[in-house]
């Protein structure tokens, strides 16, 4: 695909205007952690935070982990100030995530945030109070609908570009009911310098396959597994990771991210699949749970351990967005899948 060189060179201002010299390699959607009465915890929030900044210092915030469909506007907003507060604090970088099912929604939510930044930072001009908030962009989905058209869809995606306001892009048909094609993602970084990074959480990899950094925009695999083949440092199509599981393993992450960048590849391919291993196993254990998503599950189960240490079974089992907790037998299991991995720490990043 022949990129423009004008559209190219403004895309690169403002990533360096709004993140710097380099997009980090590796983002994490944080999971939404909650008190007993379903408000949120913000302790054990900024303790989870705290644990993750060493290795990874980008985040989506809400992300489908951190159950950004199933939150009203009024806990994203409360979540959103909080997380502002937090990168502000640990010197974090946010990509606001504005999940909703229709194109209409998207940009009322967009523009809502936008207003509440402007506000906070105390500025009218919109790239000044997203960079004092420390937020990059916004990250939209298609609108959901299995019988939408390509041309549907580029139409919707056009309407939220249009506002000028930088962008992510999040391929998520387990959600959307449709995917984006390769030739659409190349049309619309042709002519929209805020399209800044597409993130693909599908499994198929097909514009990031297709795409062979002719696009221009930052790539980030959201599927889960096989974390070094797929990096460009790997000879893999994308460049970077944004992950649910960077809520439980940024350590391993980060250190497969480095090992590549360091040439090591048999290394960093060793840890991927050992990590992979772990990670299969606990998703197919909560794929079958009628409450929440998989993403949200899975790592909060996993988070349970990182969290209590080895004595998270002495624990109540984390409070889910319904309402309820994960089964016990859920986190005995989990339990087991890390403790045979070795992958429990001693003591966690909560003191009981």
């Amino acid at each position: 695909m022949w990129q423009h060189p004008k559209i190219s060179q403004q895309r690169q201002h403002l990533l360096r205007e709004l993140v710097g010299e380099e997009m980090p390699r590796l983002w994490c959607p944080p999971l939404t952690h909650y008190t007993w009465d379903g408000a949120l915890d913000k302790e054990r929030i900024a303790a989870h935070w705290a644990s993750m900044l060493p290795h990874v210092r980008a985040f989506l915030v809400p992300g489908s982990t951190g159950d950004g469909w199933e939150m009203s506007d009024n806990e994203i907003k409360t979540l959103l100030d909080f997380a502002i507060e937090l990168a502000g604090k640990f010197n974090a970088l946010l990509l606001i995530g504005v999940l909703k099912t229709d194109v209409s929604s998207m940009c009322e939510g967009i523009s809502q945030t936008l207003t509440m930044l402007q506000q906070k930072a105390g500025v009218e001009d919109p790239t000044k109070a997203l960079k004092q908030s420390r937020v990059c962009g916004f990250t939209v989905c298609p609108p959901r609908g299995a019988d939408l058209t390509q041309e549907q869809i580029q139409a919707g995606m056009e309407t939220v570009l249009a506002l000028g306001l930088p962008t992510a892009i999040y391929q998520l048909p387990q959600v959307t009911a449709n995917e984006m094609s390769p030739a659409l993602i190349a049309r619309l970084a042709q002519y929209y310098p805020n399209f800044i990074l597409f993130k693909d959480s599908s499994g198929s990899d097909r514009v990031a396959l297709e795409d062979k950094n002719q696009s221009g925009v930052f790539l980030v695999r959201g599927a889960e597994g096989h974390y070094a083949e797929w990096l460009r440092s790997s000879g893999g199509p994308y460049h970077g990771l944004l992950l649910s599981t960077a809520n439980c393993f940024s350590p391993q992450l980060k250190a497969i991210v480095a090992l590549l960048q360091n040439g090591k590849n048999k290394s960093a391919k060793n840890l991927s699949d050992q990590l992979t291993q772990v990670v299969d196993l606990v998703f197919k254990l909560v794929s079958n749970l009628p409450q929440g998503n998989p993403f949200t599950n899975a790592n909060k189960a996993m988070d349970h351990f990182m969290a209590y240490g080895l004595q998270a079974e002495r624990v109540l089992p984390p409070m889910l967005h319904t309402g309820i907790r994960l089964p016990e037998n859920v986190i005995r299991e989990v339990g087991e899948i890390l403790k045979n991995a070795q992958l429990i720490p001693k003591t966690g990043y909560l003191r009981l």
